[in-house]
């Protein structure tokens, strides 16, 4: 059963690499072959220029995405198969024999480490290289390793007590274990929704309160015609890191809060602002939110009651590289291939997120004006350098928002009706 989960496991994986690296050509041909005209639904707005720097901006990064799904295959492999995790794992039981535990939490960390130092490159080359190039980085060296720095910080102040939770119960709560660890988990998730957007994301932002008395009433009437509480509606200095803009919600229960970027606030007139709330608004209306709350807590609950019968199966340790069982290698493999067996899910999962994306902008066509919400939108692709003529079948398994065209186009027919 080992040789063959692993026989399974590299022909998944080789066929899931080679389906990505496809995936991704097809994009970059179908950007380019795309690049000398811009769609007629969008000429009068977004100049060849433009479209055009859209279309390479797409293709780089896509580019880069490619060297990385075959460096993140051979890490993979190299983890599993290929015995990088029964290496450090032998190497911290030398260090800590009598700690599983604690060893368990270093074998995990040393693995995840490993993996960060490998992405902070393609990272760094995205933002220093890519984004520099096409005039969306702000940030300086020096603010890039300060955020690496406070994320790590975060990561471990936040991540210790729930994997040390995670071992302690694999350990010691018997048979149902697993079950515990889902209600730990989903608790610990429903608080970081609470806590997020007054502790942990100031820590990387500023966010000061929306001082555009205008543009304030406009959008305190649409909230309250929409019946949406919020803690209040806030300015997020977008601009100190990227010139990319946004709006979004944030948040739950009490602590909702509306977060604009002031890179959004810079482009957008007030009309538009409100036709793009009204959107977000129809994420809240339609419960999109509390509905990918529930799907993750029923997808967690189904992979740790997985991971729980695993934990007891011989072949999945020897199938995938491991020689020594332990609770906390079997949590490690599962987090590393699970992401492969998945693969062929991901299509479904983007297009019930592009129907979230359709339903909330139906509620925005019928609670503020369809055309200042187009208008919007085409300012967002044209200055976010978003391509208009994706690769329908790499769209279909990557984009959570519907192409530019589509949207475009069923917006329309709400002006028209």
């Amino acid at each position: 059963m080992a040789s063959t989960l692993t026989l399974i496991f590299i022909g998944l994986l080789t066929a899931t690499t080679l389906t990505r690296l496809w995936l991704g050509s097809r994009q970059v041909a179908h950007v380019q072959a795309n690049r000398g005209q811009v769609p007629s639904a969008f000429s009068a707005d977004i100049s060849l220029e433009a479209h055009q720097k859209a279309a390479d901006y797409s293709s780089a990064k896509t580019k880069l995405a490619l060297i990385e799904i075959i460096v993140q295959a051979l890490v993979l492999v190299a983890f599993t198969v290929g015995g990088g995790l029964q290496w450090l794992d032998e190497a911290w039981r030398t260090a800590l024999p009598n700690s599983e535990i604690m060893r368990g939490a270093l074998v995990i960390c040393s693995a995840m480490l490993v993996s960060a130092l490998i992405d902070i490159p393609f990272e760094y080359y995205k933002t220093f290289s890519v984004d520099e190039k096409f005039g969306f980085n702000k940030m300086t060296p020096k603010m890039f390793f300060s955020d690496l720095v406070k994320h790590s910080i975060v990561g471990i102040a936040l991540g210790a007590p729930i994997l040390f939770a995670a071992l302690w119960l694999m350990q010691g709560a018997g048979q149902y274990w697993w079950f515990y660890l889902w209600v730990v988990w989903s608790v610990f998730n429903i608080i970081m929704l609470a806590v997020y957007p007054t502790f942990i994301a100031p820590l990387f932002n500023k966010f000061t309160p929306l001082a555009d008395e205008t543009l304030k009433s406009r959008v305190e009437a649409l909230l309250t015609k929409c019946g949406f509480k919020s803690q209040g509606l806030f300015v997020m200095d977008g601009s100190a890191r990227s010139s990319h803009g946004n709006a979004y919600f944030t948040g739950f229960g009490s602590s909702k809060r509306v977060v604009f970027f002031d890179t959004l606030l810079s482009r957008l007139n007030t009309e538009e602002i409100e036709a793009v709330l009204a959107h977000e608004l129809g994420h809240f209306k339609h419960h999109h939110v509390i509905k990918r709350i529930a799907m993750m807590f029923f997808v967690s609950f189904l992979g740790l009651a997985l991971l729980g019968w695993l934990t007891n199966q011989a072949w999945f340790y020897n199938g995938l590289g491991v020689t020594s069982p332990s609770n906390y290698m079997a949590l490690m493999l599962f987090l590393l291939v699970s992401p492969v067996f998945l693969f062929i899910l991901r299509p479904i999962m983007a297009s019930y997120s592009r129907k979230n994306e359709f339903e909330a902008d139906d509620y925005a066509a019928k609670h503020a004006d369809a055309k200042y919400l187009v208008d919007a939108l085409v300012k967002l692709y044209r200055d976010n350098a978003s391509t208009l003529t994706p690769d329908p079948l790499h769209s279909a398994f990557y984009d959570s928002h519907p192409p530019a065209s589509m949207r475009i186009a069923k917006l329309n027919s709400y002006m028209a009706k």
